[in-house]
């Protein structure tokens, strides 16, 4: 069973099992991890989230690595970070290359799902484009609606999103339920909603990668 995203959110998930390699994830990103792991038989591959509410602070992100790196590195052969940049400058990467951990290519999630390069090569045409993906579609209250402060002050919407015209779900899984979830945020924010079907994108192909021993 796949553990509830507000578990992710809140507490993060700690390693089972006594694979080689040691995923240290966002937990935003845990049911696509999993969900990899069954399909490809990768049983050398354990899971560490994060708490997936680091990225309302992203400066905090790289201590958190950091801590978790030390805490597991002594028990695995060795540890891949599933976090892109996610907002924080560089400094992930700096840190990472420090502590002599790989971490995923890429700005964020957004862009390794849709391919790091596909999603270059359309950044131009999608300037005024907000992205969503499965996980934020079912975390689009906890994630953007609160925190942005829409839910006390619906004023901000304009303000906060006047110069965006489009709404794009980048969706990992078809699910008709989530993309009706992810057409109402749209109309929540008053953009233009279309839906992109990427699929695990270059995640799955960065996992695959990873040595087995």
């Amino acid at each position: 069973m796949l553990p509830s995203d507000r578990t992710l959110t809140e507490a993060g998930m700690p390693p089972a099992g006594k694979g080689s390699v040691l995923l240290l994830a966002c937990g935003a990103l845990a049911r696509e991890i999993l969900a990899l792991r069954a399909a490809n038989g990768w049983r050398h591959m354990d899971l560490h989230c994060l708490p997936a509410d680091l990225h309302l602070w992203p400066d905090r992100i790289p201590d958190a690595v950091e801590a978790a790196v030390h805490r597991y590195r002594d028990q695995y052969a060795s540890i891949f970070v599933v976090y892109a940049d996610c907002g924080t400058g560089g400094r992930l990467q700096a840190r990472c290359d420090a502590l002599g951990v790989e971490m995923v290519a890429g700005p964020h999630c957004y862009a390794f799902f849709d391919g790091v390069e596909a999603f270059a090569a359309r950044a131009e045409d999608e300037m005024t484009a907000f992205y969503l993906t499965d996980f934020l579609v079912r975390q689009f209250d906890a994630f953007v609606w609160k925190p942005m402060g829409f839910d006390r002050h619906p004023e901000l919407i304009g303000m906060m999103f006047g110069n965006y015209t489009d709404l794009i779900f980048l969706a990992q899984t078809e699910d008709a339920a989530l993309d009706a979830r992810a057409q109402a945020c749209a109309q929540r924010l008053g953009l233009r909603y279309s839906r992109r079907f990427t699929g695990y994108g270059d995640l799955a192909s960065a996992l695959a990668g990873l040595p087995s021993a």
